[in-house]
């Protein structure tokens, strides 16, 4: 039997970074919500996958009356968000059986192709966890001005993809403020990590910027 798959979004964050009333994941991004799009690439690429979509309590309701104005007909189950985005990932893998397979996603990266989402599906039968990363172009330097070898730093992204067994041990462990994504948990558990590759646009839309460059590459490919 196939493995279980479940996609957890996350969009419990207030987005205070895009200066707008809105929480950015709500914001249009070609007349549709950003999270509406994460969700819809999900279910093109993995319809078998069962959604976990994380939220503030308060704004349930937002959510789904847009769901309902914009005709997303998607089965998902409502998680309340925590204080931290590791609470916020704790409260969700309760919803999460053992012997599945698990992706947690930025419910901001609404651009990763179907084709990496489905790769991933497929890598993840023979790997614990899988974190996809992207080389950096930029020069880095340290406060000192003093350069960086970029040749060693990799951008992680999301999805990042666990057998749900073990994710939902590492979680369990006690917070800590080293703790910035889900691998970093994974990794203090002792849970072996395979770095992938991840996809140049698959950008986390955070700043008006960002919303600017992520229209240009929806309305490019229309």
């Amino acid at each position: 039997m196939a493995d279980q798959i479940f996609a957890i979004i996350m969009a419990a964050g207030s987005g205070t970074r895009m200066g707008a009333g809105t929480p950015k994941q709500f914001l249009p991004l070609g007349g549709v919500p950003i999270l509406q799009r994460t969700i819809e690439r999900f279910r093109e690429a993995l319809p078998q996958a069962r959604i976990v979509t994380v939220l503030p309590r308060e704004h349930f309701q937002t959510w789904k009356d847009l769901c309902t104005l914009h005709h997303l007909d998607c089965p998902q189950q409502l998680v309340a968000g925590g204080i931290t985005r590791f609470h916020s990932v704790r409260n969700a893998l309760e919803a999460v059986p053992d012997g599945a397979i698990v992706f947690i996603h930025d419910g901001v990266r609404p651009l990763a192709s179907v084709s990496f989402l489905r790769r991933l599906a497929d890598q993840a039968r023979s790997q614990r966890a899988l974190v996809p990363v992207v080389p950096l172009t930029d020069t880095i330097v340290t406060d000192s001005g003093e350069g960086v070898d970029r040749s060693r730093l990799r951008a992680v992204q999301t999805p990042q993809v666990f057998r749900s067994e073990d994710i939902r041990a590492a979680y369990r462990l006690a917070y800590e403020t080293s703790f910035t994504d889900d691998a970093s948990v994974a990794r203090r558990k002792g849970i072996p990590l395979s770095y992938v590759e991840g996809e140049r646009y698959n950008l986390k839309i955070t700043t008006p910027e960002d919303l600017r460059l992520a229209e240009a590459l929806c309305s490019l490919a229309q």
